[in-house]
């Protein structure tokens, strides 16, 4: 073959990713920055460290960050404790509380997604300093006397904005369930309750994330590449739920889920540990002290959104959903999907959606050596059309050793007006997934399964960006849980919703859409599956609320075994302790219920508000205006009433649920004959 044929033959066979290429390069920076291929940074030393942090160029830098963190800290009290009563007051307190989440949020973060075993060390120990502090700050009988002050002088809180009212009463708030009003001797015991706690949560949190592993002879030779090796053993990290493979299936559940001793007794102990705290501090249960100022406000499985009655409507729906499911009515497997889906488009699609909604842009920006943790890291610049720079979101999007499988919204720094420079402190987070990587043939390519949790992370992201409060104490995400997943939950409505998902998903090697009827396939079968999940997600959450209430006389996995018979369909399988993997457990004790919740509200909000025009500007102006700008600086139900314009019912939740499950029974027998 001639070198001319030879050059033709291979434009031939590569021409259509080629094409390809070049049309990702006429979609927006940031759609051909996903669909990229990584590009490796230079290993220059710079002085801007972790996020932009100096100190943060080194794991030693951890223990700096604190150090400067802890004398500021003192500075702050003092300032706090000498002001006269008034907005200086509360300006203080949140000055004191931002300079502290600075250092342990960020090593929340570095604690668990760092790829550099010395970071993570570093981050952890930074955590539980910063966390000591915090519990003892919370029993510092000077600095809460400044704040009481304050609230007990009508004349001084008349003059107070709403914002900054609600900003002194919730720091009051988190004085009271610490035990300030103890004496001293149970207010030193209350302390050392919450510093053993921080030591169990963060035991729990690491240990629920660590694989399992087994001899490699206890598994068939041809099903052991399905799994990490380690030697003669087979590691186990996870349920392995999307594989096709009913026995690997089988295995990754039975090893995974095995009951661990310690981490049993570090669960047993952590339980023990929050009742006898709440009983300390005056609630009858942690549910009870838990769920203070959220929307449900009470505990208890009714009280905490009627969940029996739930209960009962979500298994007539499931009985009718298999029926469909049995009939083998949808053809969605993920395989079909991913094509059209590739992490550039979807990124365009979001870039598209937040553009026509809030007039925002998401803006591919370099991240210097040493800003980042791994080299695939992207940095975007959020930028509105005529406010500037609203923030900034790191994506952390692809797969790693040692990294979590876990979908995660990560706060790093809260937005807040600074007095002392007259600037807006800009928010910064980290979105975290679990994606494959690009490979030479194709970039990155997303199952709808993926695409969703992409749209719902990016959900809680812009619920930090748009958020423009005066306290970072309540920036964003910091709200009430039951409130918190409505934004990342509303997106999934989006996400699945042909007018947006026309937008962008296009084919990675030919371009063409994604036709109208997989997607009407594809939202009709998250409803059979929805039912499941639905049913699922009320056992979690009656579990939950039995682990946090009065102490029980069985173990953990007993109570797992009682609810799961009482509240799920699929029965208790032996030797597996499904709640040592509950993670949800540390952050969201005795609130896992938010999710039923927060779902909800957002069915509510997408139907009322955004069904009949998903891409309406007014409504999505409306939208940042009642629900995303006030982060919790205002009463949740508030919000929800100021969007929906009126006062729902725990009724209305129960139904806007239910309604979401409900098959056209008709229509599927008319196709089955068809």
């Amino acid at each position: 073959m001639s070198a001319c044929k030879r050059l033709l033959h291979f434009v031939k066979h590569r021409s259509l990713w080629t094409h390809v290429r070049r049309n990702v390069t006429t979609w927006s920076p940031v759609g051909a920055a996903f669909n990229a291929a990584h590009h490796k940074r230079p290993n220059v030393f710079e002085k801007n460290g972790l996020f932009g942090v100096p100190e943060l160029s080194c794991p030693a830098g951890f223990q700096a960050a604190t150090e400067k963190a802890l004398k500021n800290t003192e500075r702050l009290v003092e300032r706090a404790c000498s002001c006269p009563p008034g907005v200086e007051t509360v300006e203080s307190f949140d000055r004191l509380s931002d300079g502290l989440c600075k250092v342990a949020d960020l090593a929340d973060f570095v604690k668990v997604a760092h790829p550099d075993p010395a970071f993570r060390e570093a981050a952890e120990k930074a955590c539980i300093d910063i966390g000591t502090v915090v519990e003892k700050l919370n029993t510092n009988v000077e600095l809460c006397k400044s704040l009481k002050i304050l609230l007990e002088s009508p004349d001084i809180v008349a003059q107070l904005d709403p914002d900054t009212r609600r900003v002194a009463e919730l720091f009051m708030f988190d004085f009271k369930i610490s035990g300030i009003h103890l004496d001293d001797k149970l207010r030193k015991e209350a302390v050392a309750l919450h510093v053993k706690l921080l030591d169990l949560n963060n035991e729990f949190l690491v240990g629920s994330h660590l694989p399992n592993r087994i001899a490699s002879s206890a598994i068939p030779e041809h099903l052991q590449p399905h799994f990490a090796d380690e030697g003669s053993f087979i590691q186990v990290g996870g349920l392995h739920a999307d594989s096709p493979n009913d026995l690997v299936r089988e295995i990754a559940y039975r090893i995974y889920l095995y009951p661990n001793a310690d981490l049993m007794e570090c669960l047993d102990e952590l339980l023990k540990c929050r009742y006898k705290l709440a009983k300390l501090v005056g609630y009858d249960s942690y549910g009870h002290r838990a769920l203070k100022g959220t929307m449900a406000k009470t505990p208890g499985l009714r009280g905490s959104f009627g969940t029996f009655k739930l209960s009962g409507c979500v298994c007539h729906t499931i009985s009718l959903n298999t029926i469909c499911f049995a009939h083998g009515r949808y053809n969605t497997e993920p395989s079909l999907y991913s094509p059209y889906l590739s992490l550039g488009a979807c990124m365009e699609g979001l870039n598209n959606l937040f553009s026509q909604l809030y007039g925002v842009s998401l803006m591919s920006e370099h991240a210097s050596a040493g800003e980042v943790w791994s080299e695939d890291v992207r940095k975007l610049a959020v930028v509105h059309e005529t406010e500037g720079l609203m923030g900034y979101i790191y994506c952390d999007f692809f797969q790693r050793q040692d990294k979590p499988h876990q979908d995660c919204h990560f706060t790093i720094r809260g937005g807040r007006q600074c007095q002392e420079t007259g600037q807006y402190q800009l928010p910064v987070v980290v979105l975290m997934l679990s994606l494959p990587h690009p490979t030479k043939r194709a970039p990155t390519l997303l199952t709808p399964g993926m695409m969703e949790n992409l749209f719902h992370e990016m959900g809680h992201a812009m619920h930090s960006m748009l958020g423009r409060t005066r306290y970072q104490h309540v920036t964003g995400t910091r709200c009430a849980t039951d409130f918190a997943e409505v934004p990342s939950i509303l997106m999934e409505y989006f996400a699945t919703d042909y007018r947006v998902i026309s937008q962008f998903a296009r084919h990675y090697e030919t371009g063409q859409p994604l036709p109208e009827n997989m997607v009407a396939r594809l939202c009709e079968s998250k409803k059979v599956c929805g039912a499941a999940d639905t049913q699922l997600q009320i056992f979690y959450a009656v579990l939950d609320q039995i682990y946090h209430s009065q102490p029980q006389n069985h173990t953990t996995t007993d109570i797992l075994k009682e609810m799961q018979q009482k509240y799920y369909g699929l029965p208790y399988t032996q030797n597996t302790a499904w709640q040592l993997r509950f993670s949800h457990l540390i952050g969201y004790g005795a609130k896992y219920y938010s999710y039923l919740m927060s779902r909800a509200v957002a069915s509510m909000v997408w139907k009322q508000c955004f069904v009949q025009d998903p891409l309406n500007r007014d409504m999505g102006e409306r939208y940042r205006r009642q629900m995303l700008a006030h982060g919790g600086a205002k009463e949740p139900m508030l919000m929800v009433e100021g969007m929906l314009q009126r006062q729902p019912t725990m009724e209305d939740f129960v139904d806007a649920l239910v309604s979401e499950l409900n098959l056209n029974f008709e229509t599927f027998l008319m196709d089955s004959e068809s």
